[in-house]
């Protein structure tokens, strides 16, 4: 029985070894999650210094508002920031949802689950010059009803 029992452990470990590299996300991904994740600490923080690590100095951002084509610079947006975290921080929830990658192009899909509003960006990224940069940026945001 205890031999039946070490073989089980052991295969079962096996299995889980072989599974790990599978887990472990590439060199890639991981250098695309730098500005993502530089994006979503910008919104947390409302440090502007986190979303200039982010954005490629010519990065737009277009949206559609009261059903018309918006759109506005990186540095325009970057300037918004307030400087402190939202008085609501704490139940605000953010997270990036998928990454595709192709060569030196990648889009990434972020959700910003918020008291009031539930917005959902996608992002369009290049490596440029050897860093990755958010070049472009669209979004929905659905205001919640109370």
């Amino acid at each position: 029985m205890k031999r039946l029992i070490l073989l089980s452990a052991t295969m079962l470990n096996l299995v889980f070894m072989a599974c790990v590299p599978a887990l472990a996300q590439n060199p890639e991904e991981a250098a695309v999650r730098i500005p993502l994740e530089n994006y979503l600490k910008g919104h947390a923080t409302g440090d502007s210094a986190y979303f200039k690590m982010a954005f490629h100095p010519e990065a737009k951002l277009f949206w559609i508002r009261d059903g018309k084509f918006t759109q506005r610079t990186s540095a325009s947006y970057i300037s918004g920031a307030s400087g402190k975290p939202a008085d609501d921080e704490a139940q605000r929830k953010r997270s990036i949802a998928s990454i595709d990658i192709t060569g030196n192009t990648a889009v990434a899909k972020i959700i910003l689950d918020y008291p009031n509003a539930l917005l959902t960006d996608y992002m369009s990224l290049l490596k440029v010059d050897g860093e990755w940069k958010i070049v472009n940026k669209i979004f929905n945001a659905q205001q919640k009803s109370h």
